[in-house]
């Protein structure tokens, strides 16, 4: 079993002592209402802080609400109101054993609000040409209007900050600090990082001036240095003072890079910071939002902070997708000192707790779907695909909590929604019978196995916790009517997944056409032998999810594909920042992605399809392999042959609604906890 002693040893900030080394760092909720803390803000962090988390850091509070906001939904710093949430906020967490930071920050040249109230946005020089908008070019209308929602449609106008506009954001710096120690909170954090105010004054990308705060780092980095001295004279010696940084910014001429942020690390703590964090952002949002600020990569930051690590004297906050084992081992080689978990502790808040109690196998883990912060583009509350209880923490109670009657429930179907309808089932006391036709469990998410996706964590976890849930498991087993009754169940799930089998397309009776589970025999053959298996042509019918994920998956393989979608959209059940990414992979990767293309035949060695809008003349492209995707379908057959035989049923996942892992999460945890 993996030792994580150093990740669970205790740490010190200034003078203030952490129960251990690990962050829940800033992430932002969306549950405020008009900058005041609600109660769903407060116990989403009090879960966090009661399953083990030694600091608590607040998503983005705006220091001087509503001006320099991104959103009326975060928390606001800018007036007494404020407090009484604030200490409601701080009591709940400390009430968890666990230490509260707010993070403060002016939003800047992303300050929504101000654009929605006609304010324009405060920057130290008008920013550079607008952001490449292309990857939109894969939202749907009603996904553009939502994001639109925060600004209320509104184009940003900019306002080149004077002396007097200076003075005042560092005098709302030091007040906001001010108000959050009066709170009884334990510490604040300066964000200095994302592209916000003081970041783009770091910046020479952003920073076009030529008075004292621009030209040389000294002087871009003089409003942060005012700033944490403003704050110090605020709060006294002994109130710690974080500082986050971009360890570099991707995409954009003459960016931060990590030479100039250790300059600046030291500048910072000169100046009186007691901790450094270090995080990254990529200029362009809709392109390079799985680089910074929340990277794609496993420890994609962790040079960057064992850079900054040698650098300063005072402790260094590592972030940016670190797993355990990974935060570990950045702690043992003092390449930092504290970890930050963000998505690993939405996925699971009890995280810190599980590996102090040896239980690390029983940690959810989060998949690295973005599913999350797809919300967060639209000014909403995040989701987790894996984490139904996400932002309803009685819901994870009601998971948990005995069922007042036990029942004998047969789940039929091993993919995620019968696995985790059987281990909600059983975690609340019921004698649960698991069912599935195949060899294995798993289900759909066979891909994940062939591929090495990060969806291999959550079918490892299941398999722990199925084991763990002493859930009566058969393989094999060909659900109908009589043999399920044998089982006399008091109530069945139907997980059975989509109708995958069948192609209405002329031609997809070939040989050379594949879709359900000779899909993944192909799939799975070309996996295992890809350095073995001579390029062939393939055609993918599909741009939705799983076509764009095999797609690239070939293509990286030596495959030439092409993707013919027969909407105007690729992949539009992937969350977007991973979808703009995943579009763009798979086309640098070579796969030729056709939009707007129905498929109109298929013979031996060809694909006719024609385009919407089109002459209505077909189109054909020479091919070796055909694979459909895009003919999944609910399937509640063997749902309506179990209630005609007079058993009690619930469906739950792809056989009732297409909705992918979080479809059948989700589904699953409603059928279960209701059980």
């Amino acid at each position: 079993m993996k030792d994580f002693a150093r990740l669970l040893s205790p740490g010190s900030i200034n003078r203030v002592a952490l129960r251990n080394r690990v962050v829940l760092p800033g992430m932002d909720m969306n549950r405020c209402d008009q900058g005041m803390l609600t109660t769903a803000e407060i116990e989403h962090y009090a879960a966090r802080a009661a399953g083990g988390a030694g600091l608590i850091i607040t998503g983005a509070s705006a220091i001087s609400w509503p001006i320099g906001a991104t959103s009326r939904k975060q928390p606001g710093l800018s007036h007494d109101r404020f407090i009484p949430g604030m200490r409601a906020l701080a009591d709940a967490v400390h009430a968890g054993g666990s230490l509260l930071c707010f993070q403060l920050v002016h939003h800047g040249k992303v300050a929504g609000v101000d654009s929605a109230q006609d304010r324009p946005q405060l920057v130290p020089s008008i920013p550079p040409d607008r952001m490449d908008l292309g990857p939109l070019v894969d939202n749907p209308l009603d996904e553009l209007m939502r994001m639109a929602s925060a600004t209320l449609g509104k184009q940003a106008t900019y306002r080149i900050a004077t002396a007097d506009d200076i003075a005042w954001a560092i005098e709302q710096f030091a007040d906001a600090a001010g108000r959050v120690q009066q709170a009884g909170c334990d510490a604040v954090e300066i964000h200095g990082a994302h592209g916000y105010l003081i970041s783009t004054f770091l910046s020479c990308a952003y920073n076009q001036r030529t008075d004292e705060y621009g030209g040389s780092l000294a002087n871009r980095s003089r409003l942060l240095v005012e700033v944490i001295r403003a704050v110090r004279d605020r709060v006294g010696a002994d109130f710690p003072i974080i500082v986050r940084l971009n360890g570099c910014e991707y995409g954009i001429e003459h960016g931060i890079t990590i030479d100039e942020t250790t300059q600046t690390a030291r500048i910072a703590e000169a100046a009186g910071a007691d901790a450094i964090h270090v995080s990254a952002n990529a200029a362009n949002a809709f392109g390079g939002f799985t680089l910074g600020p929340l990277p794609a990569e496993v420890g994609q930051y962790r040079a960057m902070a064992a850079t900054v690590k040698r650098a300063v004297g005072i402790p260094v906050i590592a972030v940016g997708r670190l797993l355990p084992e990974v935060a570990e081992e950045m702690l043992a080689g003092n390449e930092c000192d504290f970890v930050s978990m963000g998505r690993q502790m939405l996925a699971d808040p009890q995280l810190v707790d599980k590996i102090a109690a040896g239980r690390r196998r029983s940690v959810r883990p989060c998949i690295n779907c973005y599913v999350c912060v797809e919300q967060n583009f639209f000014d909403d509350p995040p989701l987790c695909a894996v984490n139904p209880a996400l932002g309803n923490e009685q819901a994870a109670a009601e998971q948990e909590s005995p069922a007042d009657t036990v029942l004998h429930v047969v789940v039929i179907g091993g993919g995620p929604g019968g696995l985790e309808s059987a281990r909600i089932a059983a975690q609340r006391g019921h004698r649960v019978t698991l069912v599935e036709r195949g060899p294995a469990l798993g289900g759909a998410t066979w891909f994940a196995r062939v591929s090495g996706s990060p969806g291999v964590m959550l079918l490892d976890w299941f398999a722990n916790e199925i084991e763990a849930g002493d859930i009566d498991v058969h393989l094999g087993f060909d659900a109908t009517v009589d043999s399920v009754s044998a089982l006399h169940p008091d109530v069945v799930v139907i997980a059975t997944g989509a109708d995958r089998s069948g192609c209405t397309i002329p031609g997809a009776d070939g040989a050379h056409v594949h879709c359900g589970r000779a899909l993944e025999q192909l799939i799975t053959r070309i996996g295992r032998e890809h350095a073995q298996v001579a390029a062939r042509r393939i055609v993918v019918v599909g741009g939705n999810l799983i076509g764009l994920s095999l797609a690239d998956f070939l293509a990286v393989r030596g495959q030439t594909v092409t993707v013919l979608e027969p909407g105007p959209h690729l992949a539009v059940a992937m969350a977007m920042p991973l979808r703009w990414t995943a579009v763009a992979a798979a086309a640098g990767h070579g796969v030729t992605l056709v939009r707007n293309a129905t498929v109109t035949a298929i013979t031996a060695d060809t694909v006719r399809y024609r385009m919407t809008g089109g002459d209505d003349a077909d189109i054909e492209i020479e091919c070796d392999d055909v694979l459909i995707t895009n003919e999944a379908r609910s399937d509640t057959t063997l749902a309506d042959r179990l209630r005609s035989g007079g058993l009690d049923v619930r469906v739950v996942g792809d056989a009732g609604e297409i909705g992918y892992i979080k479809g059948a999460m989700h589904s699953a945890h409603a059928v279960a906890i209701a059980l």
